[in-house]
């Protein structure tokens, strides 16, 4: 590592130039990561920055691109689990590129989420990340601030609009066969949505429903709970009411881990053992679904992939902003089964 000695200026890129051999539109190109540079010249002028210890100025990069070097994203809520920790691998994947993220709640309501679109604080970003519940294929209208825009979700918007989306209803199928696979055969669904068709929610009960047929057997439609809201508090009352009901199950898969968490507690608080009686799945690999007692065996769906894949796409079309030549792309990471203590892991 350099060490620039007390009182000396710092270093410039003429001086990385003149050490390295080349010009100095040659140490700019490197820099700026441009493909026309052979290996053996960039592998010298990294060389170079590193050994006189140039650091650029992002600022004044950022100012002559026309760049704040600040990316929007808008989020549901922080205080669901999943999207908390969605925002902070995009926040460290970010920082990897030198870029800050401001982080903005819409409550998963469509009406912020398409003022999310045009809000004037993040017009004074080069890009948003949008992970929406609430808007439709109805509102789906190119952004006006012309904005590049990736989505977190189900393709939604046309036009120059990248979306990073999951495997829900692979993901969903291979949680319920899981279940079955420890030869349950009364596996209830928590977390439908009655309504919906091309959601979240309706690829995971599709998923869910394959499975079950893949095993010879009939969906039970009082094995199919509707919760509109996936928190823990919806999923211990959905699952108190189950319970009291006197619906027989014997296994559960939850659209997500803050419900299959609050399902949990209701089931203990009524001595029904787990995974004993009923084996339990959630979604999403949340922190705490680790530390529970049983812990949680869930889907990770691949968080970091995401956050990953959704930077480097926004990054793409920032970069390719004014010529526009980026044709519109869907990505869906691969998700993994984490088998843990309540499904007898």
């Amino acid at each position: 590592m350099a060490i620039e000695p007390e009182g000396r200026a710092a270093p410039t890129l003429r001086d990385v130039a003149q050490l390295a051999g080349v010009s100095f539109k040659t140490v700019s190109n490197v820099l700026n990561d441009h493909p026309q540079v052979r290996e053996s010249t960039r592998a010298r002028v990294l060389a170079a920055v590193e050994q006189v210890g140039y650091r650029p100025n992002l600022a004044a990069r950022n100012l002559r691109l026309g760049r704040s070097g600040v990316i929007g994203l808008a989020v549901p809520e922080l205080s669901q689990a999943f999207f908390a920790q969605l925002a902070d691998e995009v926040i460290r994947v970010a920082a990897e590129q030198d870029l800050v993220v401001l982080v903005e709640q819409t409550g998963g309501l469509r009406e912020r989420e398409l003022e999310a679109l045009r809000n004037p604080r993040l017009s004074l970003t080069d890009g948003l990340l949008l992970a929406p519940l609430g808007l439709t294929h109805e509102d789906a209208v190119p952004d006006p601030a012309g904005r590049p825009l990736v989505v977190l979700g189900e393709p939604l918007f046309a036009g120059p609009v990248d979306h990073v989306t999951m495997r829900h209803a692979e993901a969903a199928r291979a949680a319920t066969a899981h279940l079955l696979g420890l030869g349950r055969r009364r596996v209830m669904l928590l977390g439908a949505h009655a309504t919906e068709r091309t959601g979240v929610a309706a690829l995971r009960y599709a998923g869910y429903r394959a499975a079950i047929e893949d095993a010879g057997l009939a969906v039970d439609d009082a094995l199919v709970v509707p919760v509109e809201t996936w928190d823990r508090r919806s999923g211990a009352e959905a699952m108190a009411r189950v319970l009291d009901a006197g619906v027989r199950m014997d296994a559960v898969f939850a659209m997500n881990d803050d419900l299959a968490l609050g399902a949990l507690r209701s089931l203990q608080e009524r001595a029904v053992a787990v995974p004993g009686d009923v084996a339990l799945v959630g979604f999403d690999d949340v922190a705490d679904g680790r530390y529970t007692y049983p812990s949680l065996t869930t889907v990770e769906p691949g968080r970091h992939d995401i956050a990953r894949e959704a930077v480097r796409l926004l990054r793409e079309r920032i970069d390719d902003r004014a010529r526009g030549e980026l044709e519109p792309r869907v990505l869906a990471p691969d998700f993994r089964l984490v088998v843990r203590e309540s499904t007898g892991g």
